[in-house]
Order: structure tokens, then sequence, then C-alpha cells
């Protein structure tokens, strides 16, 4: 049975370095399955990893044949996955009604619908010891004012991997959601393209071979959540002792 790891948003940022760092970590892989809409993205990736194979698939998760796609080549090769790892998505930040419609069903049915078809789809074929990581966010942890839909979408992540970590560790699996602060990526680019970013936000900026390495390393220790960054992690603490009201008052600012 052929070990395989699927990881999705791999054509940039933590999906790309993801799938760089496992192939160094995870020698017995023979093979990674990269998703990502842009085709020629995953192509260049393939050129950047020689220890393991890199097979690709240029398949939109806005769009429902591309999960049928997905499920045929399973059915019909049914690999061992032994890591998934869901980097799919994007924000836009913006208050609700500047935003178009576009951008909210586009970022409600990557990070939320995809994210847990993809998981769907993918854990029959998996067995003990495998590895599954949500890409969230440190926005998980409280509700974003100018950053509502995104930071809900991410909350539905938290919330979920931690569910479904539970119903798994019977088989053991385990489940890792990824919840840093900003990273500086091709995302960050993207969701800040209408307004300022924030200051506090740029002094966090991480690095996303450092997060993605924390992730790896804190799934293997089979922690539910990653947080990189000691400023994070007190802002998460910070998260659960003081009133929500507040958290969005000043994040709205």
């Amino acid at each position: 049975m052929k070990k395989i790891a699927i990881v999705t948003g791999a054509s940039s940022g933590m999906g790309r370095e993801f799938v760089l760092q496992i192939a160094q970590m995870y020698p017995f892989l023979e093979e990674i399955w990269v998703i990502a809409r842009r085709k020629e993205r995953l192509e260049d990736l393939k050129k950047e990893v020689s220890t393991t194979k890199i097979r690709s698939f240029a398949l939109d998760f806005e769009k429902k044949e591309s999960f049928e796609k997905l499920k045929q080549v399973l059915c019909k090769e049914g690999p061992k996955v032994c890591i998934i790892a869901n980097g799919s998505g994007f924000g836009i930040s913006g208050n609700l009604e500047h935003l178009e419609m576009e951008e909210i069903s586009g970022m409600i049915s990557l990070n939320c619908t995809a994210l847990t078809l993809l998981t769907k789809l993918a854990i029959p074929y998996m067995g003990k010891g495998g590895y599954i990581y949500q890409f969230a966010s440190a926005a998980a942890f409280a509700p974003q004012a100018g950053f509502s839909v995104y930071a809900a979408t991410k909350a539905y992540v938290l919330s979920f991997s931690r569910a479904l970590g539970q119903e798994l560790r019977s088989r053991g699996i385990h489940v890792t959601a990824i919840c840093p602060g900003p990273v500086k990526t091709e995302f960050f680019d993207i969701a800040y393209q209408r307004e300022e970013v924030k200051f506090y936000k740029k002094l966090v900026l991480a690095d996303p071979k450092k997060v993605v390495k924390k992730a790896l390393r804190d799934g293997r220790k089979k922690k539910p959540v990653s947080v990189y960054g000691p400023v994070m992690k007190i802002l998460t603490v910070f998260c659960k002792i003081l009133p929500t009201g507040w958290i969005v008052r000043v994040t709205g600012k």
C-alpha cells in the first residue's frame, strides 16, 4: 500500500512550506499529493523536491467536481494516507458591508467547507499514527471587527479540529490546529490589499518556515493546537480571560 501525504494550498505560503519540510522529515513517504488551483506553481514545486515524488492536482475546491475527482483517485488507488495538511484558504480584511459577495462566500467555502470535505474524503484511508494538520489562525481565539468573516471561519476550523481529534483518538490519528498570528506570505498581502495593516500585526509578522517547523513538532507531540511565538501565546491567554466585548473593540480600532 502506497504511503502518501496530501497537502492543499500547496502552491504558496505555508502550504508550500509544509510540502518542503515533510519531504525532508518523512523519507518513508512515497508520494506527496499537492493540491492547488495554480498548476504552474505545483509544477515548479516538483523541481524543488528531490527526495519524494510530488504528484500535482490542479483543483479548485470552490467547485464540487474537484472533490469528486479526488474521491475517484483515492478509491482507485487505495493509498495509505499518513498526513493531511489543509492549507487552502484565504482572507480579506474589511467590514462586512464593504466585502464583495464572492469574497464572503469564497472565504467560507475554502476555509470551512473545503477543509471539512477534504478531511472527510481522506480519513477512511488513514490508520494509526496518522496526522492531520488544519490551518487555522490566532484569529480563531476571538472575534475580530474588520476581519469578521475570516476570523469566524478560523474559529470554525479550531472547533472542528478539537472535536475531530477526540473522534479519531481511538484510531490513533492525531489532529493539530495550526494557529499562528500574521505570517509573511502572499496571503498577508492579499488580505490587506484594501487597508493599512494594523501596527501590532506588523510587529509579530512570522517566518512561514519557523511556523511550519513548530507545527510539525507540535503535531508529533500530539498537541491539539500549535501557536507560534511567545507574543501570540500570551495573546491567546488574554483572549481566554478578558471579556470578549472588550477584545472586539480593541481589535476593531
